[in-house]
């Protein structure tokens, strides 16, 4: 071990910050068919449905996210008559509060459409989509997220059907702008596009170009999607009437017989239905999720400098024999020392950290040595 000790300077170390990626598919077929929803878990409080990757009873299964609903008090489904009025209500008022807080008098605001909050274009009913954090990490890559919801007004439930397909996605890539003005982080609006239809009556797209249909928080890792997107504009949605038809009585479908009451509409969905009931129904809808993760590695450099006139001779007692220099056959060579290892020090003389290196280095007073040592957190 060395005796003596060297002060970095400032202008040994350097910080650096670097932005790793993982791109994260997630198939339709795990939430809506795969495995005969065993990896869909129900809790008894009934506030959210979680989504798991393999049947959650198994010790591999992983969390992938959660789902839930809920609508503000101005909502023209609120009301005591509807199911799950009050946990709807603290769904949608707890996600609010923090994600898009609160305003000037301290009430909650409501998520709008559009980031400005000051207007009236609010989401006053919304699904939830929170996503877990071994998933996201630091957060969501801005405009890599993307999911696919399928349109069709029979109520068929996503697998295997595909005619009307609406595509919401995260436009930073194509703007390079999003939000601020969160108490969560950044955000940015979530728009959706949709394919045409294949077979039937429904063959025009379902969206007159471009729609904004929720949000996006990049850090919190949570989607938010307006019920509208499941209507058409005759019943305040964004959807084209030609969406549907007489056979459909004059709605997009949202359950079936195998997900519930069949026939039911997003509206009555929200009134009549369970929470864990309305999760079901927009997860048997759910085609595919896409987006890719951040993870932010903080990084300091500290260059190591061994000059020409330093670290030549090593305090270890195998460095001696008898009062010589075992490396020395004579006097007038040169000292020998072999470097392996770097130790960072506090300034009183603390052992803060080691670095070793992969083999020795030998270093006399006719090298010298710079030793990048890097520490990660």
């Amino acid at each position: 071990m060395a005796t003596s000790f060297k002060t970095l300077l400032g202008t040994d170390t350097q910080a650096t910050r670097t932005k790793l990626h993982e791109a994260i598919p997630i198939t339709g077929t795990i939430t809506t068919g795969t495995y005969s929803d065993l990896n869909i878990k129900n809790y008894s409080h009934g506030m959210f449905q979680s989504v798991y990757d393999y049947p959650y009873l198994s010790s591999s299964a992983n969390h992938i996210f959660d789902i839930t609903v809920g609508y503000s008090s101005g909502s023209a489904v609120s009301g005591s008559k509807s199911t799950q009025n009050r946990q709807k209500l603290q769904m949608y008022n707890t996600l609010a509060q923090v994600l898009v807080g609160h305003d000037q008098t301290g009430s909650i605001r409501q998520f709008d459409e559009d980031g400005d909050l000051s207007d009236g274009s609010k989401l006053q009913e919304c699904f939830f989509f929170n996503f877990s954090r071994l998933l996201t990490k630091d957060e969501i890559q801005k405009g890599s997220f993307r999911m696919d919801f399928n349109l069709n007004p029979t109520g068929s439930t996503g697998i295997g059907h595909t005619e009307v397909t609406a595509r919401v996605r995260d436009t930073y890539s194509t703007t390079n702008s999003f939000k601020t003005n969160s108490p969560a982080g950044e955000y940015n609006i979530l728009y959706a596009t949709g394919t045409s239809a294949d077979t039937g009556a429904n063959t025009a797209r379902p969206f007159e170009g471009e729609k904004a249909v929720g949000l996006i928080f990049y850090q919190a890792g949570i989607a938010v999607l307006t019920s509208s997107l499941f209507k058409v504009v005759a019943s305040g949605g964004i959807c084209k009437n030609t969406m549907v038809n007489n056979e459909t009585g004059g709605q997009i479908i949202m359950t079936t017989a195998s997900s519930g009451p069949a026939g039911w509409g997003v509206e009555r969905l929200l009134v009549s239905s369970s929470i864990s009931g309305a999760a079901d129904a927009i997860r048997n809808r759910l085609q595919d999720v896409y987006f890719t993760n951040t993870t932010e590695l903080n990084s300091t450099i500290y260059f190591c400098r061994a000059n020409a006139n330093e670290f030549n001779y090593s305090s270890a007692p195998t460095y001696l024999s008898q009062s010589q220099i075992r490396v020395k056959e004579s006097r007038r060579d040169e000292p020998i020392s072999y470097i392996t290892t770097v130790g960072l020090y506090s300034a009183n003389n603390e052992l803060l950290a080691v670095a070793k290196l992969s083999e020795p280095l030998k270093k006399t007073p006719s090298n010298e040595f710079t030793l990048r040592v890097r520490l990660d957190y």
